[in-house]
């Protein structure tokens, strides 16, 4: 079947990042050596969140061992792991001056914990240099293992962030190495572990599912208590990704975050370029009370 490329609509219009903020960071970003999601997902709303000094720093490397059909990050044989990543990335949120930082990290599925140690570590890291920064974590399913999890809540991160990502019946074209239940049952286990830590979890549409897929989904996610949600629009990262199928509108998005609300969930950001860490900060207010 032959793919027509797609125009993206009005509403995806941002300014080309140009003030000294952003280039700020990118230089320090660079001098310590340090991966962020927002560069390796080629996010659209990097010039905003860089010229607010807020970055979503990306842990245990740049290659991931997943192929999902939806990412732009590398995937292939990662490089070993590097046990001085987590004190860079404290100095840097440091020296950012930063009230709240997000962490997250490509799959390591080549390594035992997949990760969830160095993870700890960057957690404990950042509140040993900055006590005051509260520090959300985006993590992987780690293969379901619950040793794993522990592992991160015993740190206490701010946040605990999961995304479910797509509706069950597509989710296996788009990650093919995921698995849907066992994503809600990480979010799960994390309430009944750590009943107060807020746990998160994000949506793209455009993948081809329903409307009616996308209120089940979030349905799914309110049955295990997931606090905060994330909605967005997918856009295709090269011509080797899933296509775009179709473009909701703001106005579909502001109906999205309406039905949210309705569930139960303490906060929704839904819209065409809404991230995972889109706002996170005003997020965790949302879901705790406690302004950073």
């Amino acid at each position: 079947m032959v793919q027509v490329k797609r125009k993206l609509p009005d509403w995806f219009k941002v300014s080309a990042p140009t003030s000294k903020n952003f280039y700020e960071l990118k230089n320090r970003l660079k001098n310590a050596k340090l991966n962020t999601v927002c560069e390796e997902a080629a996010c659209p709303n990097i010039g905003e969140c860089w010229d607010k000094k807020t970055a979503t720093f990306m842990i245990l490397g740049d290659i991931c061992t997943r192929a999902c059909a939806y990412c732009n990050v590398k995937t292939g044989r990662p490089e070993e792991l590097d046990i001085f990543e987590p004190s860079r990335v404290a100095n840097t949120v440091l020296q950012l001056g930063l009230k709240y930082a997000v962490v997250t990290s490509v799959d390591r599925d080549d390594l035992p914990d997949g990760g969830s140690k160095i993870f700890s570590m960057t957690i404990s890291q950042i509140r040993k240099l900055n006590p005051l920064c509260k520090v959300e974590v985006l993590i992987p399913d780690f293969n379901g293992d619950l040793e794993s999890l522990k592992t991160i809540l015993s740190s206490r991160p701010s946040v605990l962030n999961h995304n479910i990502e797509t509706v069950p019946r597509i989710f296996k074209k788009v990650r093919p190495k995921g698995n849907y239940d066992q994503s809600l049952k990480l979010l799960e286990r994390s309430k009944k572990i750590e009943p107060l830590i807020p746990t998160k979890s994000g949506m793209m549409v455009g993948l081809g599912e329903s409307r009616n897929e996308i209120k089940k989904t979030m349905e799914d996610l309110r049955s295990v208590e997931c606090d905060l949600l994330t909605v967005g629009q997918y856009l295709r990262p090269t011509k080797k990704h899933h296509p775009i199928i179709r473009f909701y509108s703001p106005k579909e998005f502001q109906e999205i975050k309406k039905d949210g609300i309705n569930m139960g969930f303490k906060h929704v950001a839904a819209g065409p370029l809404v991230r995972s860490s889109y706002h996170a900060d005003e997020q965790h207010i949302a879901a705790t009370g406690i302004i950073s």
